[in-house]
C-alpha cells in the first residue's frame, strides 16, 4: 500500500511540475515498473487512479496519454499575485472526484438516514472509524469520547464558553497565537491571557506560575507547525505541559490541525502523555481536503462530555459531508491524499529555505530552522516600517500577513514579523519572491 501511495504520488507530482504535456504518451507500464522498482500492478493501479481522474486516457495496446484540458492551453500573464497570505489549501490540489466520488457512495450506501436527524455528537460510523484514524497519531479514544463539530472553530467556541471544572475562568492563550480565535475571545468580552511563546518554545516556568494561580481554565496551544510561528514544541515541552496539567488540575486544548503535514517520524501529542484526563485533542480536516467542507474532531474527557454536548445543543454538520469523510477515510483516500499534499509543501517549504540562503545574506530576516507545516515566521529588523514594506510588496504584487493582528489587543511583549505561507504559493514563484521580500526588508529597513 505505501509503495502504490509513493508511486501515485510521484506520477502526480511529475504531471504537477509539467514534466508530460497534454497528448504526450507516458512512460509504457514495464518501463514505469521498473523506474519506480515496483510491480507491474502497482503501476496499473496508478495509471488506473489517474485515469479515474481524467488525468490521464488509455488506447488498447499503445499505452496511456495525458490529456488535454482547456487550462492547459492558456498562457500565462506573467502579472499573477504571489500569494504568500492565504492559509488555505492549494486550490490546485483539492481532491474534487474523489470526494464527489465518495458523497455518490455514501447516498447509495446510507439511503435516506443521511436526511434524517442524527446524534448531536456526529454520524455515528465516521467517530468509530476516527477511533483507528486518531490512533495514527497517538490519540487512543473510544467514539464515545469524538463529537464532530462544524470545524474546529465551532469546538472552540463551545469551549470558551461552557463551564470547566475547578472554576477557573482566564482562558491562557499563546502569543503570537491564531488571530481568529484571539479576535473572537475579544469580541466575545471572555477573560482571556497571554503568554509569551516564541520560536525557541514556550518559558516553562511562567505556564507552571500561571498554572499555579489557579484561575485558568484552560490552555490553548498548537504543539505542531502553530499559527504563526510555524514550529513546534520539543518532546520535553509537550511532556512537561502535560505534567504541569495534571500538577495543578488545569486542561489542555491541543489544537493539532497541522497534524497530517508532519514531517518527523513520529511526533507524540501533548494527548499522548495525558495521564490524569486533562487534554483535549482537536482535529481538522480542511487543510488536507478543502475548508468548506466545515468537520472537526474533538477528543474529550470524560468529565467535560455532558457539559459540551448541552452547549453544542443539536445536529449542525451536514451528515452526508459526515458519512462521505467516513469513506474517504475508510478507502485510503484520506492517507493518500495526506501524502500527496505533504509533499508538495515540504518542496515548497524547501524552495523557501533555498531562497533565503540565497538572497538574505545580511541576515536581516530572522527565521528559525525548525520552521514548517506551511507557516514561517519572517522576524524582522525594529528599523522597518512595517506598514511601508507591507505596502510596496503590494505594489510588487506580493501578498504577505502582517505579525500584529496574532496578539491580543493589550499584549505588550510583541515581535515584529510578517507571516509566510507557502500554501498557495507556486513553487516557481518562490524564489523571486524571497528575493523581492529581503529587498524591500533592506529598504524600508534603512530608511
Amino acid at each position: 500500500m505505501k509503495k502504490y501511495h509513493s508511486v501515485l504520488a510521484d506520477m502526480e507530482h511529475l504531471i504537477r511540475e509539467g514534466k508530460y504535456s497534454p497528448g504526450q504518451k507516458l512512460p509504457s507500464v514495464r518501463s514505469a515498473a521498473t523506474f519506480y522498482n515496483c510491480s507491474v500492478s502497482t503501476v496499473l493501479r496508478a495509471y488506473g487512479e489517474l485515469e479515474r481522474k481524467h488525468t490521464v486516457y488509455s488506447i488498447p495496446q499503445s499505452g496511456y496519454y495525458m490529456v488535454e484540458k482547456p487550462d492547459d492551453m492558456e498562457p500565462s500573464t506573467g502579472h499573477e499575485t504571489l500569494d504568500f497570505a492565504s492559509a488555505s489549501p492549494d486550490l490546485n490540489v483539492f481532491p474534487y472526484l474523489d470526494f464527489q466520488h465518495c458523497l455518490n457512495k455514501a447516498i447509495d450506501i446510507y439511503k435516506y438516514h443521511l436526511f434524517t436527524y442524527s446524534d448531536v455528537l456526529g454520524w455515528g460510523t465516521l467517530r468509530h472509524t476516527l477511533v483507528s484514524h486518531l490512533a495514527e497519531y497517538q490519540v487512543f479514544a473510544k467514539a464515545e469520547r469524538i463529537i464532530i463539530t462544524s470545524g474546529i472553530q465551532q469546538a472552540l467556541e463551545i469551549l470558551a464558553k461552557m463551564p470547566f471544572p475547578g472554576g477557573g475562568t482566564q482562558i491562557l492563550v499563546e502569543q503570537p497565537g491564531y488571530d481568529i480565535y484571539l479576535r473572537y475571545l475579544e469580541g466575545e468580552g471572555l477573560p482571556v491571557s497571554g503568554i509569551s511563546r516564541s520560536a525557541a518554545g514556550i518559558n516553562l516556568l511562567e505556564l507552571e506560575e500561571r498554572f499555579r494561580s489557579g484561575d485558568v481554565k484552560f490552555f490553548y496551544t498548537m504543539p505542531r507547525y502553530q499559527n504563526p510561528l510555524g514550529t513546534s514544541y520539543s518532546a520535553e515541552e509537550r511532556r512537561a505541559i502535560a505534567g504541569l496539567a495534571a500538577k495543578y488540575d488545569v486542561y489542555i486544548v491541543e489544537d493539532d490541525y497541522m497534524a497530517d503535514l508532519g514531517a518527523e517520524r513520529r511526533f507524540d501529542p501533548i494527548y499522548a502523555y495525558d495521564q490524569t484526563s486533562h487534554v483535549i485533542y482537536l482535529k481538522s480536516f480542511s487543510k488536507i481536503i478543502f475548508p468548506g467542507l466545515r468537520l472537526g474532531a474533538v477528543v474529550l474527557p470524560e468529565a467535560l462530555l455532558e457539559a459540551f454536548r448541552a452547549h453544542k445543543g443539536y445536529t449542525d454538520t451536514s451528515l452526508l459531508s459526515q458519512a462521505a469523510l467516513e469513506i474517504y477515510i475508510r478507502n485510503g483516500m484520506y492517507e493518500h491524499h495526506k501524502h500527496k499534499i505533504k509533499d508538495l509543501y515540504a518542496e515548497r517549504m524547501h524552495a523557501l529555505y533555498a531562497a533565503l540562503e540565497r538572497y538574505n545574506t545580511e541576515g536581516l530576516i530572522e527565521v528559525s530552522p525548525g520552521s514548517s507545516g506551511v507557516y514561517v515566521q519572517f522576524k524582522l529588523p525594529g528599523t522597518v516600517n512595517l506598514d511601508r514594506l507591507l505596502k510596496r510588496l503590494k505594489e510588487r504584487k506580493i501578498s504577505v500577513v502582517s505579525g500584529r493582528g496574532f496578539y491580543l489587543s493589550d499584549y505588550q511583549e510583541r515581535e515584529k514579523f510578517i507571516r509566510i505561507s507557502i500554501s498557495r504559493a507556486r513553487l516557481e514563484q518562490i524564489d523571486e519572491g524571497i528575493q523581492a521580500i529581503v529587498q524591500e526588508v533592506t529598504r524600508t529597513g534603512r530608511w
